[in-house]
């Protein structure tokens, strides 16, 4: 998404979503209350189902639902999600557009954009059966991938092991030996503008 002294006028939402624009986008649906038990949803969306997006839906996606592409606790989303706010909000802010102030338990479910969904999904795909302590690792290895890293991770995971519960098997198992198992060591390995010029210029051209 290019920078534009225009940005700030355009209707944005949730993190980074913009409604009258997207054709593509993601929600996070966190349940009411504070019970450990409760699961945060991370749903996919593309054509008419972003009509309503950031509506609560009656029922909860099945597990099955396609668009369902992740679940996981409240312990594990609390120590993750700060941080990818964080980021997510750096990036919101260098592109000209609003930021959005984390809650732990937001009245409605939060619309994202898709950029940023696809990076927030293979975070938590890296920790969903992690142990706690692992997700600082998680954290700060994922933080050393260049955005255009973690969509080529998204588009490669979600074409095999995208829905929710295809949990531990393929490219699913792998995100969490590459983020969540593997020591993380500052100062260590090609830095993301490195690694971005080796792999070349991405077709994705969104700075988000």
């Amino acid at each position: 998404m290019a920078r534009s002294s225009t940005s700030t006028n355009r209707k944005v939402v949730g993190l980074g979503f913009l409604p009258d624009e997207a054709r593509h986008g993601f929600l996070i649906d966190v349940p009411k209350g504070i019970s450990s038990s409760n699961m945060i949803c991370i749903t996919e969306h593309r054509g008419n189902d972003l009509d309503s997006l950031g509506a609560r839906a009656s029922q909860p996606p099945q597990p099955n639902d396609p668009a369902l592409r992740v679940v996981i606790d409240r312990a594990r989303w609390q120590a993750l999600a700060p941080a990818f706010w964080d980021e997510a909000n750096r990036r919101l802010r260098a592109n000209g557009l609003p930021v959005a102030k984390f809650v732990k338990v937001p009245a409605k479910p939060v619309p994202v954009h898709p950029s940023l969904g696809k990076e927030l999904c293979i975070l938590c795909w890296a920790v969903e059966d992690a142990p706690p302590d692992d997700i600082p690792n998680a954290l700060h290895n994922w933080e050393a991938l260049a955005p255009e890293e973690r969509w080529w991770l998204y588009t490669m995971t979600v074409a095999t092991t995208g829905q929710a519960m295809q949990k531990g098997i393929g490219w699913r198992k792998a995100l969490r030996a590459a983020l969540a198992d593997n020591p993380f060591v500052k100062g260590e390995g090609l830095s993301p503008k490195a690694r971005r010029e080796l792999l070349g210029h991405s077709q994705l051209s969104l700075s988000l």
